[in-house]
């Protein structure tokens, strides 16, 4: 990879990073917020569904536009919104005693913004490299920024809250610059054929021809993606409750135990990216082990309420999410030609985002039964894109073949 790649690679790796500190820095934050806010657990979670619900719905609209008009167009504006609503979220939280609804708002236009950031970078990367190989690496480095972003995010948000406890709203509009600067000064996009631009209606008719001629294992793959995120998100929720309530731990020391399993996360992320090259067939098995993991860590984690054994479990869940990530994304970025990629890929990531979005609430729901009943069901998901991963993924070269 030459000098000039490992640049773009760069700024494009920050997107990922601030988008995602963006969100899971505030999780350790929460139980503080439900304090200084006065609202309730459900109420907190809010804070980092609502900005994925908006996501969840602007994702294809980023999509097609970066799809029309180019990719670069697309993320410097979407930047540009996510300081804004990082900026109103911030400055409500400061100066307002009863700063919630403010801080709401603040969090709808950040997901605005989001829409058009990490979603749009998946295609980008399908469109700067032609080997199957240099894509799978790109999209390996690209989910490891996004889940070292989820490794820093626990203890840069534990660290910023010790100043006060709103710093950590008010960092998103710095940290969304910074990426900013970088994506214009160095980021150099492959340039857009005005002759590749259709129009509305005949670009529509493109998307359903694709989801008629691949849509099996699309929709396998966006459901993986949508399922991993809710478990990933809904533990890591859960966990920065029970360190706070049942064992007391707040600050550094609480943010560097939540970055334990997405460590393991990030690095086995890393170097599935690395060496998966180009075969679709081990890619599906990594992904089917990925999700066999996920499911037998959770299950265990189900009979022991003990801390320890916890992290431990959920640092295994970590590692079969990590492998699966890389190996997803470049199903979608290399089974889907350009013209129709940001808009394919932009469906599979609102799917992920669904999973962001209904975690935190669902775990704040399900924990008040009992322990054994949110990790059970929880295992239960995670058994569902196994099968999927299993039983619907079928690359081309396989007996029986498909069309991934």
């Amino acid at each position: 990879m030459n000098d000039k790649k490992t640049l773009d690679l760069f700024s494009i790796a920050s997107v990922p990073l601030v988008m995602t500190l963006g969100n899971s820095m505030l999780i350790p934050v929460l139980p503080t917020m439900e304090r200084k806010l006065d609202i309730s657990s459900f109420q907190s979670s809010l804070i980092i569904t609502i900005y994925s619900v908006v996501a969840i719905f602007l994702i294809p609209v980023a999509g097609y536009l970066s799809d029309r008009f180019g990719r670069k167009k697309i993320i410097i504006p979407s930047l540009i919104i996510t300081a804004i609503g990082g900026l109103i979220s911030g400055l409500a939280a400061m100066l307002l005693d009863q700063a919630f609804v403010l801080i709401l708002i603040g969090r709808v236009i950040q997901g605005i913004g989001a829409s058009g950031t990490f979603p749009v970078v998946l295609p980008l990367i399908g469109d700067m490299y032609k080997d199957d190989k240099e894509v799978s690496t790109g999209l390996g480095i690209v989910e490891t920024s996004n889940t070292v972003g989820k490794v820093l995010s626990p203890i840069v948000g534990a660290a910023l809250a010790m100043i006060t406890w709103y710093t950590p709203l008010l960092s998103i509009p710095a940290f969304s610059v910074a990426s900013l600067i970088l994506v214009i000064f160095l980021l150099k996009v492959p340039k857009q054929d005005e002759e590749d631009s259709v129009p509305l209606k005949e670009f529509f008719i493109s998307i359903k021809e694709v989801f008629v001629e691949k849509g099996r294992w699309l929709y396998a793959t966006f459901a993986i993606g949508g399922l991993q995120m809710y478990v990933l998100f809904g533990v890591l929720f859960h966990l920065s409750t029970l360190l706070e309530e049942d064992y007391q731990q707040t600050g550094i020391i609480k943010g560097l135990i939540l970055a334990v399993p997405l460590l393991a996360l990030s690095l086995s992320s890393f170097i599935t990216g690395k060496n998966i090259g180009e075969n679709k067939v081990f890619m599906k098995w990594i992904t089917f082990s990925g999700c066999l993991l996920l499911s037998s860590a959770i299950f265990f984690i189900s009979f022991f309420e003990n801390i320890l054994l916890i992290i431990g479990g959920l640092v295994l869940s970590g590692i079969g999410i990590g492998v699966s990530l890389p190996c997803l994304d470049t199903f979608i970025t290399a089974g889907v030609d350009k013209e129709r990629r940001g808009t394919v890929s932009s469906i599979y990531s609102s799917m992920r985002f669904i999973g962001v979005a209904s975690g935190p609430p669902l775990f704040a729901i399900i924990i008040k039964y009992s322990h054994k009943v949110l990790f059970l069901s929880t295992a239960g998901v995670a058994i569902i894109a196994a099968i999927l991963a299993l039983a619907v993924i079928r690359p081309k070269n396989e007996p029986e073949d498909a069309d991934v």
